[in-house]
């Protein structure tokens, strides 16, 4: 069983017993606050297995199995015998990474709560889009190559990261995806050439 499914089965099986337990998932959540002044650091990672509710965890989940094949596989092939280990430490180290800034931001709000894997499969999306640039997703049945997408996710995640009403945490959005890309660069930097000599063949006609 690859890792990748190992991490959605604990994912899925977290955010369902939380679910029915509002005082572990109390314990288990983004808090700022307390992660700050109570020295609770383990929340930057817990909040990143539990999910609001079925339709929260099912997106991610289904973004994390069709890209995190991808990515793990990727790994497997070019780090022989680690990429399993790189592919759990990558996921992982985004969660925490992603959530920094907001950490930052709402540190003096003791109202702000947040959870989900989203930072986490940002840069899970945003790794594979490196290695595959012109490949399609599609989003709400429309066609895009995965750079496009990817600018566009970027933009948008931006300007909603600035909008003081959203109950969406777009910061974890938008700096998992710099992560995903920073990391994928770092621990491979013949993916640069790649993806640019992959992207100067992009015709829209």
């Amino acid at each position: 069983m690859s890792n990748n499914i190992l991490i959605i089965i604990a994912t899925v099986i977290i955010s369902i017993i939380t679910w029915r337990n509002e005082p572990l998932l109390q314990r288990l959540i983004f808090h700022p606050h307390t992660v700050l002044y109570k020295k609770q650091y383990y929340r930057l990672l817990t909040s990143g297995f539990i999910h609001q509710g079925w339709m929260h965890l099912i997106f991610n989940m289904l973004a994390l199995f069709f890209f995190g094949k991808g990515v793990e596989s990727i790994f497997n092939y070019i780090f022989p015998g680690i990429g399993g280990v790189l592919f759990i430490f990558f996921y992982i180290s985004a969660i925490i990474i992603s959530d920094l800034p907001t950490l930052r931001k709402q540190k003096e709000n003791p109202h702000y709560f947040s959870l989900g894997a989203s930072g986490g499969v940002s840069a899970i999306v945003f790794c594979w889009i490196m290695f595959f640039p012109l490949e399609t997703i599609y989003v709400y049945f429309i066609p895009l190559p995965g750079f496009i997408l990817g600018i566009l996710y970027l933009v948008y995640s931006y300007y909603q990261s600035k909008n003081p009403d959203s109950h969406i945490n777009h910061d974890a959005h938008l700096y998992g995806a710099v992560y995903g890309i920073l990391f994928t660069i770092i621990v491979y930097p013949k993916v640069i050439p790649r993806f640019i000599e992959q992207i100067s063949d992009f015709s829209i006609f």
